[in-house]
């Protein structure tokens, strides 16, 4: 008699093996794990991105079906209909990043994104993955939990917020699976050469004496990019389930102590020049979320 476990595992590996896989964004610092957990997996995928030199850079662009479009001009029918047709989609592509507080968020990112959205629902694609932000809890210190209430107080926040109670409400009458996933803070090769980290290994390269930073007191959510991606993966390979998600360690770390941490496993030292900036206006001191607390809508 076959092992039941055994024969259940090699079912799900068949299926994810004919599974079909759209990104959006794929060529992103997150994007870029998430389409390499997603070819790990043998799966068939394909990257909707702007800029397909960018994507020829990468190792894994002759493993997958790249399209070049830009989603906020709405793609053509023959690539609405190619995503469409696909299993599932990663949503993840969103610009102007990481300027927070510009208005093109919502003037030029939110409805474009919708009616994009919106298209391939009606044109039957029913299960999607996009990836929220953790600032969608407004200014709310400590641990943060799903069945909070959102309250946004930057424009790229409410863009993201507003785009997701969109959905909801197309959903009502364009049946279709939302997984809402809302990162927290990561760091990892290839992440923005605004991020902290990089900024500091920017330093440390050019033997600045030196390094200027806020006073670190901040207490922050930080995943490596590597485990975001699978956990974006994860969220997304899940069936039929509406989902909001905190997409977070559940461990909370001072800015210092993660720089100090950072200069500690590469062996280096540098005089941080604490209180140099002023703390950010739009996060609070000290959040983190609750990784036990995800649930269905």
């Amino acid at each position: 008699m076959g092992c039941k476990i055994c024969s259940s595992s090699a079912q799900f590996a068949n299926i994810l093996k004919i599974m079909k896989i759209t990104v959006t964004g794929g060529t992103g610092f997150i994007g870029n794990y998430v389409v390499e957990e997603l070819l790990r997996k043998d799966l068939d995928v394909i990257v909707i991105g702007k800029n397909i030199q960018k994507a020829k850079n990468k190792y894994w662009f002759s493993k997958v079906e790249f399209i070049e479009s830009d989603i906020n001009k709405m793609p053509t029918d023959d690539i609405m209909h190619k995503i469409a047709s696909s299993d599932k989609l990663i949503h993840l592509a969103w610009s102007g990043l990481p300027n927070y507080k510009e208005l093109f968020h919502f003037e030029e990112n939110l409805l474009p994104q919708y009616f994009f959205l919106k298209k391939l629902t009606q044109l039957g694609l029913a299960d999607i993955t996009i990836t929220g932000t953790c600032l969608e809890y407004g200014m709310r210190n400590g641990c943060l939990t799903t069945d909070m209430l959102s309250d946004p107080q930057n424009p790229y926040s409410l863009a993201k917020d507003t785009l997701r109670k969109f959905l909801q409400q197309l959903q009502l009458t364009t049946p279709f699976y939302l997984k809402w996933i809302r990162l927290f803070y990561m760091y990892g090769k290839g992440q923005s050469e605004n991020s902290i980290l990089s900024q500091l290994d920017k330093a440390l390269l050019e033997n600045e004496p030196v390094f200027n930073m806020s006073g670190g007191e901040q207490l922050r959510d930080y995943m490596s990019v590597e485990m975001v991606a699978e956990n974006i993966v994860l969220a997304a390979l899940t069936d039929e389930t509406n989902k909001l998600e905190n997409c977070c360690s559940g461990k909370p770390i001072s800015i210092r102590s993660l720089v100090e941490n950072h200069l500690r496993t590469k062996e280096q030292s540098i005089q941080l020049n604490l209180g140099y900036y002023a703390y950010p206006q739009y996060e609070p001191m000290a959040f983190w979320g609750d990784v036990d607390d995800n649930s269905n809508q």
